[in-house]
């Protein structure tokens, strides 16, 4: 009996000690007082709040004072900021996990970055639409927590997308309204501040705590069920199938009966059965009275139908993909999708990007080639190519070289921003038929120089053979 004791006690002191130890892994992931004692935020958490309280808190101000449909679309990026920082402070405390629960993990991000371009895009006739598209343009920077590496690249590059359009709301109001200038100033604050911020805690990629617990994707999931209210009643039964009595049968029967024996009964007039018809004159014929010929050809066809476009002649929307077919993985049909990764990667690999609009894929480790096709706003971040990255039929491509890459190819593309890294700059660059073409050079630790590809050339015939350079007007 004693003993049966002693192994009791044992294993009740065992459960407290697993109990306190479970309480105290989950205080201090969400910040709060385990015991009475206070478990304290990250460093890096509390410099993002302060990024949050000045640059942050200043553009909110600013879009209140303007007011309309710019004060809506701050309150949109402010919520995106909290998020983010809920995630940073997840991140403190938890090791990372796996690369499909991390996917899960930033769709909460993801959603405010494409709720922010819904916005710019129902607000099209905006008076203020240089400002939401500024923060359009701009937004996917806060995706710098998947990019591995150097993230600080990534937001500079998504604060220089939204200079073109900043630039735009200075010449209008830079004489006429103040407000707008300091508008501008606090918003380009944030993502160079993001940068500073970035770069101190940051500078390869996010950090994870090493020694707390893999995070749970429930951290970030939405209310339970049990608080959702409850779902509609389901439709009622169908009624039953219609009753035919004898009755009913026999009377129909007769009704059949009566119509054919009126059929043949006028069948058999013979001759006679034309008696009912009407008289037509000569003047009501036209064949023989010109004027109701000529009425019949000018007479509007109003009462011919209008074609229908049926539902199923319309074009069908491809379903996106994601997947490894054989040796190329095929990435296609994506929308406003700005956490798209592939990292198990093989040298024998090729990647081929497809129908893909306002999207962010980065690509890790070494593959052989890279094929961009028939896209629109899309950021590539990858790291080593042996082969060749390729540009076709595209638009507004924004492309980032972290490792090497010998050959960059980019034909009838409209805006293609290359940014490339010390070990790719040898990489040769050939474009046919594009415009808008710019080499980003790095110059110290995060800063760049960008350099414009010639558009326009000048042939001359030197007595034997054609020589072409660039113009001056095209750099």
């Amino acid at each position: 009996m004693e003993g049966l004791m002693l192994r009791l006690e044992r294993a009740v002191t065992r459960l407290e000690k697993m109990s306190i130890t479970m309480q105290a892994s989950t205080g201090m992931a969400n910040g709060d007082c385990v015991n009475g004692v206070d478990g304290g935020l990250p460093q890096y958490v509390e410099d993002f709040d302060v990024l949050l309280k000045g640059p942050v808190s200043d553009y909110l101000n600013y879009s209140r004072a303007i007011g309309s449909e710019v004060e809506k679309h701050a309150e949109l990026v402010i919520n995106a900021l909290e998020t983010q920082r809920t995630f940073l402070k997840m991140a403190a405390t938890h090791q990372e996990p796996a690369q499909t629960e991390l996917t899960d993990l930033l769709k909460p991000i993801s959603d405010h970055i494409q709720e922010i371009q819904n916005f710019r895009e129902r607000n099209r006739g905006s008076s203020h639409f240089n400002h939401l598209s500024a923060v359009s343009e701009s937004i996917p920077a806060l995706g710098w927590v998947a990019v591995s590496q150097k993230p600080g690249p990534y937001v500079k590059e998504m604060n220089d997308a939204a200079t073109f359009y900043t630039n735009r709301v200075l010449k209008d109001y830079k004489e006429t309204d103040r407000r707008h200038v300091d508008w501008v100033h606090s918003y380009l604050s944030i993502w160079t501040e993001m940068q500073s911020f970035i770069k101190q805690h940051h500078t390869t990629g996010l950090v994870w705590s090493k020694s707390g617990p893999i995070a749970p994707p429930p951290l970030f999931n939405s209310p339970p069920a049990s608080s959702a209210p409850c779902p509609p009643p389901p439709p009622p039964p169908p009624g039953p199938p219609p009753v035919f009595t004898d009755d009913d049968s026999q009377a129909q029967a007769d009704s059949a009966a009566a119509q054919h024996s009126a059929l043949f009964a006028q069948l058999n007039q013979g001759m006679d059965i034309t008696k009912g018809l009407k008289h037509i004159s000569d003047d009501q014929k036209t064949h023989k009275n010109p004027n109701l010929r000529s009425q019949a050809a000018t007479a509007p066809r109003s009462k011919n139908p209008k074609p229908v476009n049926s539902p199923a002649a319309a074009v069908q929307k491809k379903p996106p993909l994601l997947e490894l077919e054989g040796k190329k993985w095929r990435v296609e049909n994506f929308e406003q999708k700005h956490d798209l990764v592939i990292c198990e990667t093989e040298l024998k690999q090729v990647v081929y990007v497809f129908n893909c609009n306002n999207c962010t894929l980065q690509i890790k480790g070494k593959i052989n080639s890279i094929i961009i096709d028939n896209c629109k706003k899309l950021g590539l971040v990858f790291e080593n190519v042996v082969g060749i990255v390729e540009i076709i039929n595209c638009k507004s491509i924004q492309l980032q070289v972290l490792g090497t890459v010998p050959t960059i190819s980019i034909n009838k593309t409209e805006g293609c921003q290359v940014y490339l890294s010390k070990d790719s700059l040898s990489c040769d660059i050939v474009s046919a038929k594009s415009s808008e073409m710019n080499i980003m050079i790095p110059e110290g630790e995060d800063d760049y120089r960008e350099f414009p590809i010639p558009e326009q050339f000048k042939t001359v015939w030197d007595g034997s053979k054609l020589v072409t350079e660039p113009t001056e007007i095209a750099g």
